[in-house]
């Protein structure tokens, strides 16, 4: 009765134990979902901050507006393309540390566009810029690079396997059509007796019908169903006599 009490303290123990861990997987799920989106829309907001600042503001504000959203629109796509394109293709796994190294980079460059943002000396700040661009462009012909290479792959092996697709398909098409006619099996012109086992020979209709040489079309005896099998019929046993 002991053993009884214990074992059932533990399945109740062991059961609360799993519900806790249960629960606190579901909260930390949720949590990792309340946080991608509020990050999404965090940067939803920004880049529509900086897409208006760039068409509605002209001077250095402007031109680092622009700047910061031409960084993040290619480090953005590039990162999409790669995380999308590993999963189908390992050796992206190597372009996707590159882009890692590159991101960091990329974060350091929009940190300083953002400060200089706050930057009350414009002068300062003017006097800035060429390098800012020189950074920019940089950076983004590297993620660009990266990304239409991925592209460029994925599609190549699309094709690839479209062209070895479609020279399977005519062989087999070509093979569905192979067929062989009496014209072309040895000894067509033998007697009647000969042609009937030749399978399916072309013979007149019963009552002196004219034969193959008259040029009448004659029809095809229907095979006997009896003696006709298929490969996916079940072969039948034969009946035993006691």
């Amino acid at each position: 009765m002991e053993a009884a009490i214990t074992i059932m303290a533990l399945l109740f123990v062991a059961m609360v134990a799993l519900g806790i861990y249960a629960t606190v997987k579901v909260a930390k799920a949720a949590k990792r979902g309340v946080d991608r989106t509020i990050d999404q829309a965090r940067r939803t907001v920004e880049d529509t901050t900086l897409r208006a600042k760039s068409l509605g503001q002209t001077g250095v504000a402007g031109e680092l507006a622009q700047l910061r959203l031409s960084l993040r629109t290619s480090m953005r796509a590039t990162q999409d393309s790669l995380h999308a394109g590993v999963a189908e293709d390992a050796s992206l796994k190597e372009s996707l540390d590159l882009f890692e190294r590159l991101s960091a980079h990329g974060r350091e460059l929009d940190e300083d566009l953002k400060r200089l943002e706050r930057e009350p000396d414009r002068a300062h700040v003017a006097a800035l810029l060429p390098e800012l661009r020189r950074r920019t462009e940089q950076i983004t012909h590297s993620a660009d690079a990266l990304r239409f290479a991925a592209r460029d792959r994925a599609r190549r092996f699309a094709e690839d396997d479209l062209t070895s697709l479609s020279a399977q398909i005519d062989m087999e098409a070509g093979a569905l059509r192979h067929w062989t006619t009496t014209t072309d099996v040895p000894g067509a012109a033998a007697g009647p007796e000969q042609r009937q086992g030749q399978g399916q020979a072309w013979t007149g209709a019963e009552g002196g019908a004219a034969g193959p040489s008259s040029g009448q079309p004659q029809a095809i005896p229907a095979p006997d169903p009896r003696s006709t099998a298929y490969p996916w019929e079940k072969s039948t046993r034969p009946e035993t006599t006691t």
